[in-house]
């Protein structure tokens, strides 16, 4: 069965979507640690990010190189904090978070609520930055 990442690849599921190539695809988080927290994803459906092949692996990083730059043009933030914890979803993903502090990147705090308003303007922004 499909991940629900490669749901949201495929449009089943809508998101709001930063940017997209042939093989990797990078989305905002539904549940933000900031705004901003974007995830990014390959195509591949693969659990566990060292199990995808090595060209894969480092694509995903220059993918996720370039969204990096992208938010830290658009959202205010010291840098842009980099997280794999994978054990939520059963498909290999990067978080990229916004942080000032250190404890911006902690996952036990209180996510964000936000508009879907408010997604949708950093989503547009953070591409336009692209």
């Amino acid at each position: 069965m499909a991940s629900i990442f490669t749901k949201i690849i495929n449009g089943v599921i809508p998101c709001y979507k930063i940017a997209e190539d042939d093989n990797y695809f990078a989305f905002l988080d539904i549940n933000p640690m900031s705004k901003g927290h974007t995830l990014v994803i390959p195509k591949l459906e693969v659990d566990y990010i060292f199990d995808l092949p090595q060209d894969q692996y480092e694509g995903l990083m220059r993918f996720s190189k370039k969204v990096g730059h992208a938010i830290e043009q658009v959202v205010p933030c010291q840098r842009v904090g980099v997280l794999v914890f994978g054990l939520e979803v059963p498909h290999a993903h990067v978080h990229l978070i916004p942080i000032t502090e250190a404890s911006d990147m902690s996952i036990t705090k209180p996510k964000l609520k936000l508009e879907k308003e408010e997604f949708e303007k950093i989503a547009a922004s953070i591409t336009a930055a692209l």
